[in-house]
């Protein structure tokens, strides 16, 4: 039994048990209780994982990073806030077990610093450490630890033992930060070596008395925030949350599903868009609408692996099988178009043919509930295969802060309500 079933029975049974104690709701004289507060979760942060010594089919991968006696802590700027907080760890592509020795999460007070008086231990089934099994992923127990929309949390993660980090995500665009010894509660890391990649940690959830909509946001390294200001929560999914802080009825909170360089079709980086679509989109907590803005990676990959080579026929094939199984789960999906990106060192006329093929199919198609033009928020006007240049990064293929702005701007929030 995983531990997310363990805990809603323990829930569940708690339940019962208050109720029986409070007469049940039956006559009986006694005086009447007020019902339990019954909290909804939903996740308010997303990471999705991937093989940090991700290969091509067939190549070998490299030599995974190594921990010992080491704390890793990693900053997560929430979307929704809440009462009480759930971390997910996941070993999904880790090739053997991996122990956590102690995870302790506490308020962010900037770099690696905590608000000490924050610092609790993150348990799973009440026990303070816990070991993932290869392939294994895994929901801790509630953390008492009430915070905002918008906070930023630290969770610290203490491996004892040689271990190698595997599953993680590559490209955090988050300064993660790495101390000798169980720094787990420490204050702060001076001296602490730095990365920007995820280690284990995959999603946190929140639970509030009302439940908000969870948006998310689905695709590739556009998604992820590539070239945006690193620490500064500029990836447009951040952006989006930001602008709904004041949306209350509901409130709407949305995870970032990105993963640089992910394709529909195939893996590689990452596993493919359709394969982690069931994981990555809809086995979030609390889902309830998804944008996917995939496939330019589709096309260009294909120059260094040609064997991988695809059509736009496959994308929409891959798109609406997608759109098909959030539907039946009563999630919205909304498709975006794919940025113009000419000037960048992967332009090619025939890609662009494609791109545009698939763009105009999005518009015109009828199976999603709905469109975000996002290649017209940012295409120049004076040359419209091209991201304007106040809204382009240096690369011309993915936005710079205000390209991302720009994109948070596009989406139409009524329709997330």
């Amino acid at each position: 039994m995983s531990t997310e079933t363990k805990t809603g029975t323990w829930g569940s049974l708690a339940l019962c048990l208050i109720l029986a104690a409070c007469g049940g709701g039956g006559g009986g004289g006694g005086t009447s209780m007020p019902p339990p507060i019954v909290l909804a979760t939903f996740a308010t942060w997303s990471a999705s994982p991937q093989a940090l010594n991700d290969a091509p089919a067939g190549a070998p991968r490299p030599a995974p990073a190594l921990f010992s006696d080491q704390t890793v802590r990693q900053i997560a700027h929430l979307s929704a806030g809440g009462s009480k907080l759930r971390v997910k760890l996941s070993n999904l592509f880790g090739s053997g077990p991996v122990t956590f020795t102690a995870v302790r999460i506490a308020k962010s007070t900037g770099a690696s610093s905590i608000d000490a008086s924050t610092d609790r231990a993150v348990t799973f089934g009440g026990a303070a450490s816990l070991t993932a099994p290869a392939g294994g992923e895994l929901w801790s127990d509630d953390v008492d630890l009430p915070v905002a929309r918008g906070a930023d949390v630290a969770v610290s993660i203490y491996i004892a033992a040689p271990t190698s980090a595997e599953s993680g995500h590559i490209e955090a665009n988050s300064t993660v930060y790495l101390a000798h010894g169980n720094m787990a509660s420490a204050p702060a890391l001076a001296g602490a070596d730095t990365r920007t990649s995820f280690y284990w940690l995959s999603e946190i959830a929140a639970s509030a008395e009302q439940k908000p909509n969870v948006v998310v946001a689905f695709g590739d390294s556009i998604t992820e925030g590539s070239q945006s200001t690193l620490d500064r929560n500029q990836r447009y999914p951040d952006l989006l949350s930001a602008r709904l802080s004041g949306e209350t009825s509901p409130a709407i909170c949305v995870v970032n599903a990105g993963i640089g360089g992910n394709r529909w079709v195939f893996d590689f980086p990452g596993p493919s868009g359709a394969s982690r679509f069931d994981r990555d989109v809809l086995g979030v907590q609390g889902v309830t609408h998804a944008i996917l803005l995939l496939g330019i990676n589709d096309l260009e990959v294909a120059h260094t692996i040609p064997s991988q080579a695809v059509t736009v026929d496959q994308l929409i094939a891959a798109t609406q099988t997608a759109v098909s199984k959030a539907k039946a789960r009563g999630v919205k999906v909304f498709l975006g178009t794919l940025l113009p990106y000419k000037g960048s060192a992967l332009y090619d006329p025939a890609d662009e043919a494609v791109r545009e093929a698939y763009n105009a199919w999005i518009r015109s198609q009828a199976v999603a509930d709905g469109v975000v033009d996002f290649e017209a928020a940012l295409r120049d006007p004076s040359d419209p295969l091209a991201i304007a240049p106040q809204l382009a990064s240096a690369d011309h293929i993915h936005p710079n802060d205000a390209g991302y702005a720009a994109m948070a701007a596009a989406v139409d929030i009524t329709k997330l309500r």
